[in-house]
């Protein structure tokens, strides 16, 4: 029976992970969760956590997955990367921090033509490192009947889940302007907030918005799946969040995309953002066709076995991938700044002992 370990630094990681447990279970293995210190606690009935690094240790696991940008070096078992999104561009350095390489993982388990290109590149160059396609692992999810079968509402829904980005986020430009729809037009709101976007000016006005309107709701919760099930349209800017509504084949309206094309209805002004959603709601021939090809480009996969191709990732890394790879780099100030961060100091446990 093989260990693994996920771990969590932020809430959306669970969407992605969970898959991967149900793969992990589904083969007769384990899998345990690691939650950062901070990070909000979302297991469920079943699920093990280990709460100190010294469990982790103990557990020994063959392999971590990690959905963010680091894994502690320490936790013992093959290092593996699935990115907490896709690679969109919401402004050139965002898409360059997704092809970033910091020495820390073993394994990048890429998503399609928009990323596993440029990773079989940086194999070459670092050479510490193997890249395999396999898809995201929440793909399995959202292609599955159930995810995809059609909101059956009793009015148009419209799911606004904005970027925290700097620069790109349009929460602070269409507060008015939701407030103004929700009052005139017949539709439901969701608004919902990545955990980054902590401005508390923005979040209470937009609490303010929900509170003093039956047909809005602001969700806190960490699993964004069923309300992007339950959503005819989205209204967004330029997170990558687009994309895996897309996949559910449903158009978005975006408010100054930093990158906009066919597969979107862009929009420059907050007061034209009604009439974009109108647009959106009649599913525009041309607009579906360009939104399949766009999200075929991100992720082919649609077999729900991304979560078994990344396992089986693990096992050829294990049995002969590793095999005439360099070190990875020392990198031994982020090293110590983990340790520090996770309280970590083995030498001095082994003193107390």
């Amino acid at each position: 029976m093989k260990k693994y370990l996920l771990f969590v630094t932020l809430p959306y990681a669970y969407s992605i992970l969970r898959p991967l447990e149900q793969e992990i279970r589904r083969r007769g293995d384990t899998a345990a969760w690691f939650i950062e210190r901070g990070c909000p606690d979302a297991l469920e009935e079943g699920e093990v956590r280990l709460q100190t690094v010294r469990d982790v240790v103990d557990y020994n696991p063959v392999a971590v997955f990690a959905p963010g940008n680091y894994i502690p070096d320490f936790f013992p078992g093959v290092k593996v990367a699935l990115f907490h999104g896709y690679a969109i561009q919401k402004r050139i350095e965002a898409v360059d921090d997704h092809f970033t390489v910091r020495g820390w993982f073993d394994i990048y388990c890429t998503q399609g033509p928009s990323s596993t290109p440029f990773f079989k590149e940086l194999e070459k160059q670092y050479g510490f490192f193997r890249v395999y396609e396999t898809g995201w692992p929440k793909a399995d999810t959202y292609f599955s009947p159930e995810i995809q079968r059609r909101p059956d509402n009793a009015r148009p829904v419209i799911l606004y889940p904005p970027t925290f980005t700097r620069n790109v986020c349009s929460a602070p430009h269409l507060m008015e302007e939701i407030e103004h729809l929700a009052k005139t037009r017949p539709w439901d709101w969701i608004i919902t907030f990545h955990p980054k976007l902590t401005d508390p000016e923005i979040i209470a006005g937009y609490k303010r918005i929900a509170a003093g309107n039956a047909n809005v709701t602001f969700y806190e919760g960490s699993d964004k799946m069923p309300l992007l099930q339950q959503a005819d349209v989205m209204l967004c800017d330029s997170s990558s969040i687009i994309l895996e509504f897309m996949f559910l084949d449903k158009p978005v309206v975006t408010f100054r995309n930093s990158h906009p094309g066919p597969h979107l209805i862009d929009v420059g002004r907050p007061e034209e953002v009604g009439p974009a959603i109108e647009r959106a709601l009649t599913y525009p021939g041309e607009l579906m066709r360009e939104i399949r090809d766009y999200t075929m480009h991100h992720e082919p996969h649609r077999d729900c076995r991304c979560s078994a191709r990344v396992l089986d990732a693990v096992d050829d890394y294990i049995a002969c991938g590793h095999v005439g790879l360099k070190r990875k780099p020392r990198n031994w100030v982020r090293k110590w700044k983990l340790r520090r961060q996770m309280h970590y100091w083995p030498l001095f446990e082994k003193f107390r002992r």
